[in-house]
């Protein structure tokens, strides 16, 4: 595959700044992340390894912080480089992995020898598909969802399912927990509206805190999505 290496599940996954969009007459900067997983460099000498940021050895002593970088997440999981979408989504996915949030809730991409901060408009990934896993209906059900970047989850109580509300509408906003960051911060992706209609079709009433919700099981558990109007008369 042209400018990304896989050397496998114990060696260094590469790629090069030739991948990232420029801007016509703009030279391309090697501005991307080595990030070394569990073993050794491949021995292939042509193998180039481009670096988060400028002025940083490939195995420094403490881990360079590069500050803020050009990366911007849009809403609708599109990332960007100095405003240009990532075409590849194999990029997209290689950057993916190495993203955290510390602990003043910023997102930062962290490998072993550079971090730099990004921005991100909502969250770094959107869930575009859910699945039934074969463990049982009701209560024992078991709901999995797929993120853009193809991370799959199964709601739970390590992936919890939450509903927040737009501050201007006050429409319901679904998330799911993808996994930890520093602190009390997380990382999630955003239910996309096809997925989130799917779940409210296979809704049931469930009671919260001794009120009446609408909302799914998974691995047991009760998520609400949404409460339940009032009968009229009572």
């Amino acid at each position: 595959m042209d400018g990304i290496t896989y050397g496998g599940p114990a060696s260094l996954y590469a790629w090069h700044a030739k991948d990232l969009p420029t801007r016509p007459g703009r030279a391309t900067e090697h501005m991307s992340s080595a990030m070394f997983v569990h073993g050794h460099q491949p021995a292939e000498p042509e193998i180039r390894v481009p670096r988060l940021c400028a002025g940083s050895n490939l195995r420094p002593r403490h881990r360079t912080d590069c500050g803020d970088m050009p990366f911007l997440i849009k809403r609708d999981g599109t990332w960007l480089f100095r405003g240009s979408p990532i075409g590849r989504k194999e990029l997209v996915c290689l950057f993916s992995s190495v993203l955290i949030r510390d602990d003043a809730g910023d997102y930062v991409l962290e490998t072993p020898v550079e971090r730099g901060r990004i921005q991100v408009e909502d969250t770094p990934w959107v869930a575009v598909e859910m699945d039934w896993k074969a463990c049982g209906s009701g209560r024992n059900q078991c709901l999995s969802f797929r993120t853009n970047v193809d991370q799959v989850v199964t709601c739970g109580p390590d992936h919890p399912l939450r509903i927040a509300h737009n501050a201007l509408t006050c429409e319901p906003v679904p998330y799911i927990h993808i996994r930890d960051g520093q602190g009390a911060h997380v990382l999630e992706a955003r239910i996309s509206r096809p997925v989130y209609y799917e779940l409210v079709a296979i809704a049931v009433p469930g009671c919260v805190d001794g009120q009446k919700k609408l909302g799914v099981w998974s691995c047991g558990i009760f998520f609400p999505l949404g409460d339940l109007p009032a009968c009229e008369g009572a």
